[in-house]
């Protein structure tokens, strides 16, 4: 489904940093903005033709597709006056990292379809990841929608088993800011060995992003194009074997994601 062929009304509840780089590639991409409702108190402004409420309003419309964008901890905040606006017809699609579909139902009732997203900083470029989740939802319509609406902003892929998603999450939807944090990390090396660092910083990126992109574009494993550049006694092999050594590397990133993915789990205790 090309945007431009979205007729949905489409309510943003919450349009911070992530709901507003979706709306904007929403925007770049077709979609119209006249059906577009945006229910944000702190907001000031917002894109062009787009509605921006401070409030919700009295009703929304039967059809609409409803994006909750808010911190997952206001949940509670948001849902007694969100709850009675939500009937058949229509479908809440949630990006509230940590909260099931029984902690959303629970919060907003039984009567709007649920759908769970976990999308990463990368979709304001369109090459972003979207994880979706849609237990117990039956129309098979709402499910083409929410893919269709989604698709503009990268890859996306269907959860079968939604006990995964924190991990989903802690992967993708946290992964960038590891990998930002992996070029900072990298640049300050280079800089501290004696490169200029704006430059050791623009090599780092420049690296990052073209390794990435032969990884995506490769035929078999990370771990073998690793091989590949690693001659024996070279220097990407000296590099490799300190990043190797006692399983450092893979440690630290079991550690790292197991960190945000625990922390998935005690957001949602405190949603409820």
């Amino acid at each position: 489904m090309a945007l431009e062929q979205f007729d949905r009304p489409l309510v943003l509840i919450g349009c911070g940093n992530m709901a507003g780089a979706i709306l904007s590639r929403w925007l770049e991409s077709g979609l119209n903005p006249s059906l577009v409702t945006v229910v944000d108190p702190g907001r000031k402004d917002i894109f062009e033709g787009v509605t921006l409420l401070s409030a919700l309003p009295e009703a929304l419309p039967a059809n609409a597709a409803i994006l909750l964008g808010i911190k997952p901890q206001l949940l509670p905040d948001v849902a007694p006056a969100l709850s009675p606006l939500l009937g058949e017809g229509q479908v809440v699609i949630s990006m509230l990292a940590g909260l099931s579909i029984d902690t959303l139902h629970g919060a907003l009732g039984d009567r709007a379809g649920m759908i769970r997203i976990m999308p990463n900083t990368p979709v304001a470029l369109g090459k972003g990841v979207c994880a979706l989740y849609a237990d117990g939802l039956t129309d098979d319509a709402a499910k083409s929608m929410a893919e269709g609406l989604l698709a503009p902003l990268g890859l996306v892929e269907w959860m079968t088993d939604e006990a995964q998603f924190n991990l989903v999450t802690a992967l993708m939807g946290c992964g960038p800011a590891f990998v930002f944090r992996f070029i900072d990390t990298m640049s300050q090396a280079a800089s501290e060995l004696g490169l200029e660092p704006q430059q050791a910083l623009r090599l780092a990126t420049a690296t990052v992003e073209g390794a990435s992109a032969l990884a995506a574009a490769a035929d078999v494993a990370p771990a073998v194009l690793a091989d590949r550049v690693a001659s024996k006694g070279g220097m990407t092999r000296e590099g490799l074997d300190v990043m190797d050594q006692d399983d450092r590397l893979a440690t630290l990133m079991v550690d790292t994601l197991r960190a945000a993915r625990d922390r998935g789990v005690e957001l949602e205790k405190l949603a409820k």
